[in-house]
């Protein structure tokens, strides 16, 4: 049984109609993509499985139970956490602030201490900036921060919206190689993304979106093989990048 299924799921931003009938899985353990150019309905099935966004029609579940429509707050009780585009960390308050805000979940004194180190292990940057203000950090350093306050709630699955948005190459290599890492450590993760082919380097699966329904789904081998995914979904990315629509 999958973790996650998610059923001919629709949704609309007044009447603007982002997706039509999206259906995915991620079974536990799995790292699972969504790809395609922005716009075309990623990050709109993202907010919908939080609850961010209720869906006009399909259903959500997880782990066995129906969570279509359920607040944001519950649903991250129930043990799915979202790394939103563009990071959303608190730029006033330290980065400790921060991880403390992503424990609140069961907050269990004696296991933040462990759960802190396990961070630095992954994220050594994040203990030499510990006591700075988040906003002071770079983008990609704001981005470790920001997986981190996911991972400290014990997500049974977390979503990274766009990850690599706005790093350096060289960054964004240390992002992809994390993602690698968590899903080694036994993470199920859910990867919506835009470099498509760096994705396919890493992911089990993917399944691609255009216009708010999905092309194509398989394995990263059986879409590498299904799809010139450079020219068909992305073209010139350069001409992509000057027309960003984020649903």
């Amino acid at each position: 049984m999958a973790m996650l299924t998610v059923e001919n799921l629709e949704a609309s931003y007044g009447a603007v109609r982002a997706l039509h009938g999206i259906s995915i899985e991620v079974a536990e353990g799995e790292l699972v993509a969504l790809l395609g150019v922005n716009g075309v309905g990623k990050s709109t099935t993202l907010k919908s499985i939080m609850g961010v966004l209720r869906p006009v029609k399909g259903t959500i579940t997880f782990e066995g139970q129906e969570i279509t429509n359920r607040s944001p707050e519950k649903i991250v009780k129930r043990g799915i956490s979202l790394v939103p585009e563009g990071r959303e960390i608190f730029g006033t308050l330290t980065v400790e602030e921060n991880l403390r805000l992503g424990a609140y979940v069961g907050f269990k004194r004696d296991r933040y201490k462990a759960d802190l180190e396990e961070m630095f292990e992954l994220f050594p940057i994040l203990k030499d900036r510990f006591h700075q203000a988040g906003g002071l950090l770079s983008g990609g350093e704001q981005q470790m921060l920001a997986i981190a306050r996911a991972l400290m709630g014990h997500p049974k699955l977390i979503m990274l919206d766009e990850p690599s948005l706005g790093l350096s190459p060289a960054m964004t290599d240390q992002i992809f190689q994390l993602i690698v890492t968590l899903k080694e450590r036994g993470s199920t993760i859910l990867l919506v993304e835009q470099n498509a082919e760096r994705a396919l380097e890493i992911v089990d699966r993917a399944y691609l979106l255009a216009n708010g329904q999905i092309e194509h789904a398989g394995t990263a081998e059986e879409i590498k093989r299904k799809v010139d995914v450079a020219s068909v979904y992305f073209g010139d990315q350069t001409d992509a990048d000057s027309c960003e629509v984020s649903l």
